[in-house]
């Protein structure tokens, strides 16, 4: 049965994996793409006007860290030229007053700016540098201008206890949307899975407190709470489900469905420098692999709810089940969710501190 094909309405652009923080629960994949195979700007510059012929309506410039590459400016005009929202991504590294003046001249529409904590000695021992007093300059600067502001909080086991702090800083800053996002274990998280995902106590505590938040700030500032999946009853919807409303491009060029679907493996990922993106989009072997529902099992193929989270993660059924086109094991009707209860049983568990004294506290990328 011929797959209809959905038009997708993102764009997640990597420009780069260059990055001044060395967090611990870094998704970039272990070998990071050189500066030397990025894509230069008019190649850049091509792809966004096919994006945008493919029905994209936003890009999301990301990285590593966009600002990195000094052609930023020029990338932001390549896309409101194609008539995309342009986002961009950011830890405010590197960004004085004037470059931000030249971006926001180019047209960009939104940034979303990135927080580690609401205190500067533990967003320090997450990232590996010490640049909080950066981002309250940047969120200040932001503010001055007349562009949609997200601050981004990322959250796990080692800041959940600073939440009222990072709700207090965010109704000082007042951006029109806060995320509150829990880790998702890819990557580097996934190395230190056990030393980032909270406690049931932990995260039950951290939901009255979001509850409270969003009746507070109603009509004010937007809060949005990205739980762990580890403790969700089903699986989400990753990226909208797989090859349907999201495609990402990495610095080199490669098309991909996911930020994290490198750690698949036999797959192949076609490249805009080969293929044209709409081609990629709908033909390539790799967007049609868990298009749909054919390639689905039980007990996803026969639940009500594949047309809501479509099996869920394939990264996070390989990570964890060892194999990418079994049921999410998050979800509580797969048969691998005895997994997950055994990570949440054993973290959950009585016993000594997550840091012991000589271990190792957390793995992160080597900064070189």
């Amino acid at each position: 049965m011929a797959i209809p094909i959905p038009t997708p309405l993102a764009l997640v652009a990597e420009l780069t994996h260059r990055c001044p923080l060395h967090c611990v629960y870094c998704s970039n994949p272990l070998e990071l793409t050189p500066r030397g195979r990025e894509l230069p700007a008019d190649v850049w510059a091509r792809v966004l006007r096919e994006a945008a012929d493919l029905g994209v309506l936003q890009v999301d410039f990301t990285g590593g860290e966009p600002l990195a590459r000094p052609d930023f400016t020029e990338l932001v005009r390549a896309a409101r030229g194609a008539g995309l929202y342009a986002s961009l991504i950011t830890s405010g590294l590197p960004l004085d007053e004037k470059r931000l003046e030249e971006i926001v001249g180019a047209g960009i529409d939104h940034i979303q700016l990135s927080f580690q904590g609401a205190r500067e000695e533990v967003a320090a021992e997450i990232s590996g540098t010490r640049t909080h007093a950066q981002k309250l300059r940047v969120a200040g600067w932001v503010k001055r201008h007349r562009v949609a502001l997200t601050l981004n909080f990322v959250i796990h086991r080692q800041n959940l206890d600073q939440l009222e702090d990072m709700l207090a800083l965010t109704e000082e800053i007042g951006p029109g949307r806060v995320e509150f996002a829990h880790v998702q274990y890819y990557g580097w998280a996934f190395q230190n899975l056990k030393r980032l995902l909270p406690t049931r106590e932990q995260l039950d505590r951290s939901l009255e407190i979001i509850k409270q938040a969003e009746a507070r700030l109603r009509g004010r500032i937007r809060v949005e709470y990205v739980v762990p999946d580890y403790y969700a009853k089903y699986p989400k919807a990753c990226m909208g489900g797989w090859g349907r409303k999201v495609l990402l491009i990495k610095p080199d060029g490669d098309v991909l469905p996911c930020h994290a679907a490198n750690v698949l493996p036999g797959m192949k990922f076609e490249n805009v420098n080969v293929q044209p993106l709409r081609r990629i989009w709908e033909e390539s072997d790799a967007f049609r692999k868990f298009r749909g529902e054919d390639w689905m099992p039980e007990p996803c193929r026969s639940c009500d709810r594949r047309t809501q989270d479509f099996g869920g993660c394939r990264c996070q059924a390989f990570l964890l089940a060892k194999d990418a086109a079994a049921a999410d094991p998050v979800c509580s009707l797969s048969p691998q969710r005895k997994v997950v209860d055994a990570i949440l049983a054993e973290l959950n568990a009585p016993g000594p501190p997550v840091r012991e004294p000589g271990d190792e506290w957390l793995y992160r990328p080597n900064p070189a």
